[in-house]
């Protein structure tokens, strides 16, 4: 109205005004609109019409279709012919927004029903495996190719905290460009977003080192964003529907064990003998024997040079040329921190039962 001057009127299926430039005229019948409506058709009303129906005005009166059925009228209040070329306009962004809103509401069911399905299929579902699918074909999804669930949580970068916004945000990053991933969110107060990615099988199994260039890719794309970052732990395959909630199980798990680590990106292969004994309780017995040799070398390395030392030297798979790299340390220093961490802990590194129960004292410390 303010660009063409003339009142607006809107009515619904059933002539009712359910708009106006004239509030008085609010929840009105109008005669000139249901006219519109039972004949389908543009119904002009010039002075001598209006004074022989009720609740009318001179104008134009336009139905408003959708789906090549009229579902309500827009009018325009003035002499036909002067208002004719604008009822049209109006007319026609009625129904684009009508097209709009019915978009975003089947975008919505959508994304809705999407991540009903993921929350079924990494958490066991009562449905046999016909029904997800026939669920799935609703949605455009192909559940035939093979998944492994992957768990990503997100963190605030200084100055900033995690929002809802954000993890949908995070959830976008992940549908697109499209790969066919069935994402969601996991939790909103944990900030964790979960996704069943695609994987290509191969005779040797899954190439979890090529699923590791597609996330450096999503990494890097999560990196220009401004407020915040992310961690991704990648589980392990299992055939069948039924094996995407064991897939999403070590992928959790998996996440849970490297949350402190340094780096963005975890795979269930690297961690499998801590994530395969983290069904033992924290606060266990077994728990409390494991941490046993952690704690000791705690009380005697107060400024955690021993403990840093033991952590990248059993991440470097016992490489003493690469702990000493990384460390930046001569050779002769590593032996002698390691000598230090077996005379503490009363564990030898070269018999091999102690030397996997250090590593895994330093995984539940």
């Amino acid at each position: 109205m303010k660009i063409i001057h003339y009142s607006i009127n809107v009515m619904d299926e059933k002539g009712r005004i359910i708009g106006s430039g004239d509030p008085n005229r609010l929840y009105q019948q109008h005669e000139g609109a249901i006219l519109a409506l039972n004949d389908n058709r543009v119904v002009d009303i010039d002075i001598a019409t209006a004074e022989n129906l009720k609740g009318v005005k001179p104008g134009i009166n336009l139905p408003i279709h959708y789906q090549n059925q009229p579902i309500g009228v827009v009018g325009i209040s003035g002499e036909p012919n002067e208002v004719r070329y604008y009822g049209e306009l109006v007319k026609m962004t009625a129904e684009l927004i009508v097209e709009q809103a019915d978009m975003m509401s089947k975008i919505q069911w959508n994304k809705r029903h999407r991540e009903e399905l993921l929350l079924q299929l990494i958490k066991g579902s009562s449905l046999n495996e016909d029904q997800l699918n026939s669920i799935a074909q609703r949605l455009n999804l192909d559940l035939s190719q093979p998944r492994i669930a992957a768990v990503v949580k997100v963190f605030p970068k200084k100055g900033h905290v995690v929002t809802l916004e954000h993890l949908q945000r995070t959830v976008h990053l992940l549908e697109y460009p499209e790969r066919d991933n069935l994402v969601g969110i996991l939790s909103v107060s944990a900030n964790e977003v979960v996704v069943l990615k695609p994987i290509t099988l191969t005779a040797q199994g899954w190439s979890w080192q090529s699923e590791a260039k597609r996330t450096q890719q999503l990494l890097k794309r999560v990196k220009q964003e401004p407020q915040f970052s992310i961690k991704i732990a990648l589980g392990e395959y299992f055939p069948s529907l039924s094996g995407l909630s064991q897939s999403f199980e070590t992928a959790k798990l998996t996440l849970k064990h490297t949350v402190n680590h340094s780096g963005s990106m975890f795979f269930y292969q690297d961690y499998k003998l801590p994530v395969l004994l983290s069904g033992i309780r924290y606060h266990s017995w077994q728990s409390d024997l494991l941490r046993k040799p952690m704690e000791k070398l705690h009380q005697h390395d107060k400024k955690g040079v021993l403990l840093k030392t033991l952590c990248v030297y059993f991440s470097q798979n016992c490489d003493l040329h690469q702990t000493s790299a990384l460390l930046h340390i001569h050779r002769n220093t590593l032996r002698y921190r390691l000598e230090q961490i077996e005379t503490i802990t009363s564990l030898s590194f070269n018999k091999l039962d102690e030397k996997t129960l250090l590593y895994l004292a330093s995984n539940f410390y």
